[in-house]
């Protein structure tokens, strides 16, 4: 793909696992959207939403590998099934791509430990983390897609467990609050931790309309593409911590602890997505409690001066 391929208004996908939950997927344990990627029944389903986002317009689809991650398989007792369930997932997404040639895959690369939170684990076991997962995905996609990265050792690690694929990568960078990451470093200093003239460009991942409007200006100074994969959550920092419920089995719906808001039908997503885009943003997409929908609206930004 060309390097400057997110120049251009491009459109990614929308939300995959609280899309799959809302037409009646049954969790595994804490498994998310990977319990539709264990279960073959759910093949087709997972499969019809790729159809669906890019029937909506999209230009980018995104593997359903964010909870196929081995940390995320190891507390559900099926580290064994970590090369299967991602090369699955890939295969899903090539199927919908097949249908539709001019759409390209990218290849999710989820925090590698929890999520919302800075990874307090070595660097060797993040690096290996990542590097694991790229190399059964890498084949299938066009681009790596780093998604929802909570601090810039993470972010470095993962451009380094990537580098002998030489293939392009998409930073999604994420701040549940203010302008700083999870890990508490300020988002300006990006360019003083990584060489982000280097990526295809830089989103603010799973985040809300408003954190991303607060942090806008601080994206225009970077040499980079920029954008969003904006939210439809309530909240990303509950004061209990996602991850330490979450993670726990007790909730099947991350919605249940983050909420879900009202406020973000698909004409007010289009409203948010419009602003954005005068404001610089060439890169456009839904994260969770997003859908098709939200997705078709922001398509005709792709094709408006305005």
């Amino acid at each position: 793909m060309k390097k400057d391929f997110f120049k251009n208004v491009r459109i990614l996908d929308g939300g995959m696992g609280q899309e799959l939950l809302s037409r009646g997927l049954k969790t595994i344990g804490t498994l998310w959207s990977a319990s539709a990627i264990l279960q073959d029944n759910y093949h087709e389903l997972v499969e019809d939403i790729h159809l669906d986002y890019i029937n909506a317009g999209c230009d980018v689809i995104i593997t359903t590998t964010f909870s196929t991650r081995k940390q995320k398989l190891v507390e559900n007792d099926l580290a064994h099934k970590f090369e299967e369930l991602n090369v699955k997932a890939c295969e899903i997404a090539i199927n919908a791509k097949e249908k539709n040639q001019h759409i390209l895959i990218a290849g999710g690369l989820p925090p590698q430990n929890v999520v919302y939170s800075a990874d307090d684990r070595s660097d060797e076991e993040i690096l290996e983390n990542y590097y694991d997962q790229a190399k059964i995905i890498n084949p299938y996609v066009d681009f790596f897609f780093f998604e929802v990265v909570s601090s810039f050792r993470e972010a470095k690690l993962a451009t380094k467990a990537i580098e002998s694929f030489k293939k392009p990568y998409l930073l999604g960078l994420h701040i549940s609050e203010g302008k700083l990451l999870p890990s508490g470093e300020k988002i300006a200093a990006l360019n003083e931790n990584l060489q982000i003239n280097e990526a295809l460009g830089v989103v603010l991942s799973c985040v809300s309309p408003e954190n991303y409007l607060l942090n806008s200006k601080i994206l225009r100074d970077f040499e980079s593409p920029f954008g969003f994969k904006l939210n439809g959550f309530d909240l990303t920092n509950p004061k209990l911590g996602y991850s330490n419920i979450y993670n726990s089995g007790d909730v099947d719906n991350p919605n249940l602890i983050l909420g879900k808001r009202q406020d973000l039908d698909p004409k007010k997503f289009y409203e948010f997505s419009k602003t954005f885009k005068n404001l610089g943003a060439t890169i456009l997409g839904g994260c969770c409690e997003t859908s098709p929908a939200h997705i078709k609206e922001i398509v005709k930004l792709r094709n408006t001066l305005a």
